[in-house]
């Protein structure tokens, strides 16, 4: 019996309440009771079916599978699950049973990889940045890009009140008569609108930007607005 109890603050986030971490916070705060009694230790630990959790007076149940996503994001669409400005979200295209949100964020007019779940410790271990699982990005550039900026790129550029850490950039193609380069992009980071402000700061303006690959998992084989479950195999490498 011992041995299927689980910590309080994963049972939270598994539940969907929060991330690890903002769970943490609210049982600091003392908003979460077990069995009647308001627990404010982080090692608590619950057994779930047994063990009566609320939040705010509000009981908790966990009793959805785990499931995680990868879905193909179109341009258009914003990754939050629901929008002040009543625009359309990820969610519309990813109608399951299961309440599930977004890890991370593509803003409106970026299209690619986003991964979807209910897991909320999956959430936080992927976002957190002492994980540094990479992100690729194929970006369309107006105008041909000269090597010292991709120079610049690869070594971090300054936007807002930081430097960006080394990218790895690639020349993917330039055409003269069109007027563009496509350049492909990996980095560690996952500031606001990163990929922008960086080709911003070496002059280029980004014209198309697609996220191709979250750490190893790619889009290639997703057509553009659809989604797949993740294999298992897939879930433990992102883990790693």
């Amino acid at each position: 019996m011992e041995d299927e109890k689980i910590r309080l603050q994963k049972y939270l986030a598994n539940s969907g309440v929060a991330s690890r971490r903002k769970c943490e916070e609210l049982i600091l705060e003392g908003k979460i009771s077990v069995n009647g009694n308001v627990v404010q230790e982080l090692g608590t630990k619950i057994l779930p079916g047994v063990d009566k959790v609320t939040y705010c007076g509000k009981s908790i149940q966990n009793t959805e599978k785990m499931v995680y996503i990868l879905l193909n994001k179109p341009i258009g669409y914003v990754t939050t699950a629901k929008d002040q400005f009543n625009r359309d979200t990820v969610l519309d295209l990813v109608k399951i049973k299961e309440r599930i949100v977004p890890v991370g964020r593509l803003d409106m007019y970026t299209s690619g990889a986003l991964i979807l779940t209910n897991d909320g410790d999956f959430v936080y271990k992927i976002t957190h940045p002492k994980h540094e699982i990479t992100k690729t990005y194929t970006v369309t550039l107006k105008g041909i890009i000269g090597n010292q900026a991709v120079e610049n790129l690869r070594d971090g550029v300054k936007i807002d009140d930081y430097v960006t850490r080394p990218a790895k950039v690639k020349i993917l193609k330039t055409d003269k008569e069109k007027d563009i380069s496509r350049l492909e992009i990996t980095i560690h980071e996952g500031k606001n609108r990163q990929v922008r402000k960086m080709c911003e700061a070496v002059g280029s303006k980004v014209i198309a930007l697609h996220r191709s690959k979250i750490g190893e998992l790619g889009v290639k084989d997703l057509k553009i607005g659809n989604w797949r479950y993740l294999k298992d195999y897939e879930i433990e490498k992102l883990l790693k």
